[in-house]
């Protein structure tokens, strides 16, 4: 439509500016990327240099950039924008926000949040049928969510058969009254069998605490995770057998990067498209420095700067959050002094 030929890919994220080597994007190459899971250019995490990327724009006559990710993405894109910005280059550039954890802040949602939480459905279906065929089942359901809990949560209210959604926002406790132990006794009694979805973070403090964890990171400098989903089958299963000396049938169903590796589906193949045209009239508007998406479902350009200030979480105060303490009956876990161990 603007008379554009010559699209270059860049391989393997932000090192690929200086590392890998592109690819042209034709029409032909793109044609049926959209029916593919994962990510056609590939990615990496980290270990980007600022000066090397804008030097190759530079080298490379590129004058509009678009950076796809999430928070940590376009944190790299806002630091490139400030770059280019002050050599006075004639480069537009434009974020598009992807990220199944819905952790970008400002928008209603990013892109691949939908397709994830579909996904996640059906690791809940297969811990249902496990924990229905067993006496005394209990299902915990491992899904993605470092910070923000919003596909667990999400997954939890379309699902109707999770029993306690477990996510970062939220801290929660094992032992004594209104803690997650007492809780899943009840359920077992009521219903013959249990079912707990779990944020990937969720309980990091608890479980540091309890295995005196160091803090290490990764290349983008985001906190190494404790796996909190063997962690707390293994809590259960111990507190059941040896304490209440109550046999149950564990079963643990980790899909993690399962949700993340599939084709998205029709609403969000949809929304993408949509991201796509209005990053591209933009830029060819003028515009840099900006990310797109909708806004209280009005499509809005947002300056990326806006969007990395904060991420963005499940409030416990909000309404949602209540909606799903209301279809799961769970302890809100607020009412107790032991939700880290005493070393606190």
């Amino acid at each position: 439509m603007y008379g554009v030929d010559d699209v270059l890919g860049i391989m393997g994220g932000y090192r690929g500016f200086y590392s890998k080597n592109t690819i042209n994007l034709t029409p032909k190459v793109v044609n049926d990327i959209h029916k593919r899971g994962g990510t056609f250019l590939c990615t990496s995490r980290g270990g980007q240099d600022t000066n090397k990327i804008v030097d190759n724009i530079q080298d490379r006559r590129i004058n509009q950039v678009y950076i796809i990710g999430g928070d940590g993405t376009h944190r790299g894109a806002a630091l490139i924008y400030k770059e280019v910005e002050k050599r006075g280059l004639q480069v537009a550039v434009a974020g598009i926000p992807k990220t199944i954890d819905n952790d970008i802040a400002v928008i209603d949602k990013s892109f691949g949040f939908d397709t994830a939480v579909e996904e996640a459905q059906r690791a809940i279906n297969a811990a249902h049928v496990e924990v229905e065929s067993v006496e005394n089942g209990v299902g915990i359901v491992k899904l993605m969510g470092r910070y923000s809990g919003f596909i667990a949560m999400f997954a939890t209210l379309a699902s109707r058969d999770v029993d306690c959604c477990l996510i970062p926002e939220s801290p929660f406790y094992l032992e004594g009254p209104g803690g997650l132990f007492e809780f899943i006794e009840q359920r077992i009694k009521e219903n013959g069998h249990m079912i707990i979805v779990i944020a990937e973070g969720a309980g990091q403090d608890y479980i540091a605490q309890a295995m005196q964890a160091a803090d290490e990171r990764d290349a983008s400098g985001n906190r190494l995770l404790l796996d909190v989903g063997p962690w707390l089958s293994q809590k259960v299963k111990d507190h059941f057998t040896k304490v209440k000396k109550m046999e149950i049938n564990m079963k643990y169903i980790d899909p993690t990067y399962m949700i993340r590796a599939i084709p998205s589906n029709a609403s969000d193949n949809i929304y993408c498209t949509l991201l796509a045209q209005s990053a591209v009239h933009g830029a060819m508007a003028g515009y840099t420095g900006f990310t797109v998406g909708p806004v209280n479902s009005r499509h809005a350009y947002i300056p990326i700067a806006r969007v990395t200030e904060v991420q963005n979480t499940v409030k416990v105060t909000d309404r949602m959050w209540a909606r799903l303490l209301a279809s799961t009956n769970q302890p809100s876990f607020l009412n107790s002094s032991e939700m880290l161990p005493e070393t606190v």
